[in-house]
């Protein structure tokens, strides 16, 4: 399991949210949890609200009622009709298809985000390195189509990274690799927030993975949040 955080070593993140995330939904998502900085595990069945929950924080969905906010910036506040638009979050978001551009290099992919004050030569110097600190500074001149499943899954996580985030929201993002290769992923990852600590969401379906990044774990069921607590709480023979 990684290593406990102290919570005041960067800014927590505290979401209350409750809205019905679709027409047909057959429950409302009604949350409400404090992520301190480190790693987090999102954990449920398959139709929970995992990915809606991520969505709404990172300001992709709207919830009818609620608050979000990191530290003393409010990014969301429904009765005080505050509503941070998504570029203006300072959220990495790594999704489960990872929605790399097809059209862009490596290296474009990753500068994309960044701001684009620095100026073109700083942002594809800092994408590079962010390239290489994930160890694929070789594919920056290739693009998405013609990476491996892993040279993708580290692009897109470079990609979060790169404009220094201060909350890192990862939707199943190691799905599509090897066990192996989920291993040494997931290494990397605890590499990068151990130097920068931020709250980090991350949804697994995975029990060995979550007890390997995670510190602690939300388990959510039909929008509601069943549990929260250390991670080794969660059965080792439970499957989400």
């Amino acid at each position: 399991m990684a290593p406990e955080r102290h919570e005041d070593s960067g800014d927590a993140l505290a979401v209350a949210l409750r809205f019905r995330p679709a027409p047909t939904a057959k429950f409302v998502l009604d949350v409400a949890f404090t992520l301190p900085p480190g790693i987090s595990i999102l954990f449920g069945p398959s139709g929970a609200g995992k990915s809606t929950t991520l969505a709404a924080i990172a300001g992709l969905v709207r919830p009818e009622t609620g608050r979000i906010a990191l530290g003393h910036d409010v990014w969301f506040d429904a009765e005080a009709g505050i509503e941070l638009p998504a570029h203006r979050r300072s959220v990495g978001f790594v999704f489960q298809s990872l929605a790399l551009f097809p059209h862009l290099d490596a290296l474009d992919n990753v500068a994309y985000g960044i701001d684009r004050r620095l100026g073109r030569t700083a942002r594809r110097r800092r994408a590079l390195a962010m390239l290489e600190r994930m160890r694929v500074g070789h594919v920056a001149d290739r693009r998405p189509p013609t990476l491996s499943g892993g040279e993708a899954q580290r692009v897109a996580l470079a990609r979060a990274l790169a404009h220094g985030p201060r909350v890192l929201l990862l939707d199943e993002p190691f799905t599509a690799v090897q066990r192996e290769l989920r291993r040494q992923l997931g290494t990397d990852l605890l590499a990068c927030v151990a130097e920068t600590p931020l709250p980090v969401l991350l949804v697994t379906h995975d029990v060995d993975e979550a007890r390997a990044l995670g510190e602690r774990v939300l388990h959510l069921e039909a929008g509601r949040l069943r549990a929260v607590g250390p991670v080794a709480t969660l059965p080792a023979n439970e499957r989400s």
